[in-house]
């Protein structure tokens, strides 16, 4: 288990004692602040995903820090399951390619970043997140954050509502909704959404399976006010108490699926599916992608002669690079992609000269493309080389490589 009386203070600027301001003002007027792509992520690509590198005090810093600001943090937890689901499936891919946090939920992952050198070093489970938050100190009168159960089987939102709200804490119940199933219309009625927003609930947690959680919030995302949005499936069950989460050696050995498997017999099947994915990825993507960093890792010159560029042309906008994209020159290439965020107008990413790009740009790419998508804009990358694309391939974002109109 997590330590008690988790000091989240320490990783951000305390809420408590800060004077009444904007946050304060949107908070009476039931608002929350929505942006677009952060280009200032510390964000690498992993099977295709983009994951934010946090420790798990960290990500909890930036959710108590959304929450104070009262500004939208759209969470997403990709476990394996997640990434090996993401491959076929665009619209859950797009769920988290547009979130506004990714954490690496699975230890596989973390292995793969590993053997691939990307410096995402610690797993931070959703759970263990939420826990965090729940453990915190409450100092110098200091609200516990609202949270709004929205899911789970039958009773367990509102066991998990009760069992929160039994003992003080750094989180607070206030509100649940168990809507059985159904389409997704059929689960957002506005008599749902109106409760939940009338809860004044900083965090809302959703349990109704990967998939469906996902696409439930994208689908409510702009009518919901609470700052705090995340599927937390397990979460719900934990918290209410029927069923009980891995002892901490399972979780930190990556064998937390063996006890999932003693309290849900049912996800055996699932396990295996994801192993077997996972042997496959291995083998096509995962081991030739280090084969080939470490065979062509460009010259550092290559980066610091790398051109980024974005202008207006006939029409569209259009981004232009040489050389090598990377970790060494992230700090031009940041506001370059913010640059191209702007607008509706057609993006177009010309390759010509570009002969490398790494996990940390690549993810960056995802993040502007998740954008393009969002607001329905055209995005094609043109004049890529077949290296190029085979590089972009192994980090499994072809998806990158095809036109969208």
């Amino acid at each position: 288990m997590i330590q008690n009386n988790v000091n989240i203070k320490s990783e951000i600027k305390a809420r408590v004692g800060e004077p009444a301001s904007s946050s304060a003002s949107l908070e009476a007027r039931g608002e929350v602040i929505a942006s677009g792509p952060d280009f200032e992520r510390d964000v690498w690509a992993i099977l295709g995903l983009p994951f934010d590198r946090v420790s798990l005090m960290q990500a909890a810093g930036i959710l108590q820090r959304a929450a104070g600001e009262r500004r939208r943090c759209f969470l997403s937890t990709p476990n394996l399951n997640f990434a090996v689901a993401c491959l076929d499936d665009a619209a859950f891919r797009h769920s988290v390619i547009q979130s506004d946090l990714s954490i690496a939920d699975g230890m596989p992952l973390v292995w793969i970043a590993r053997a691939l050198g990307l410096p995402i070093n610690e797993r931070v489970a959703g759970s263990s997140l939420f826990q965090a938050l729940r453990e915190q100190r409450m100092e110098n009168g200091q609200a516990p954050l609202r949270v709004y159960f929205f899911g789970g089987p039958p009773g367990v939102a509102q066991a998990a509502d009760e069992k929160l709200n039994a003992t003080p804490s750094g989180l607070r119940s206030v509100g649940y909704a168990s809507p059985g199933f159904g389409s997704i219309e059929e689960m957002s009625p506005p008599q749902i959404l109106a409760h939940i927003n009338d809860s004044r609930a900083d965090f809302l947690v959703v349990a109704l399976g990967a998939k469906k959680g996902q696409a439930w919030i994208q689908h409510n995302l702009a009518q919901l006010r609470t700052p705090l949005v995340s599927h937390l499936g397990a979460v719900v069950n934990f918290v209410a108490g029927t069923v009980s989460r891995a002892p901490r050696w399972a979780q930190k050995t990556g064998l937390e699926w063996l006890w999932r498997i003693k309290e849900e017999p049912k996800l055996w099947r699932r396990y295996l599916d994801d192993g077997m994915a996972l042997l496959r990825l291995l083998a096509t993507r995962v081991l030739p992608c280090i084969w080939e960093s470490r065979l062509h890792r460009p010259a550092a010159s290559l980066f610091e002669q790398a051109d980024m560029l974005c202008r207006l042309d006939g029409g569209d906008c259009e981004l232009l690079f040489s050389g090598a994209l990377g970790q060494p020159n992230l700090a031009r290439l940041r506001p370059v992609l913010a640059q191209a965020a702007q607008g509706d107008v057609p993006l177009v990413l010309d390759c010509t000269r570009l002969l490398y790009i790494d996990s940390a740009a690549l993810a960056l790419l995802m993040l502007l493309y998740g954008h393009c998508v969002r607001r329905g804009r055209p995005w094609a990358i043109i004049n890529a080389s077949a290296s190029l694309r085979r590089q972009i391939a192994l980090h499994c974002a072809d998806y990158l490589l095809q036109a969208r109109a």
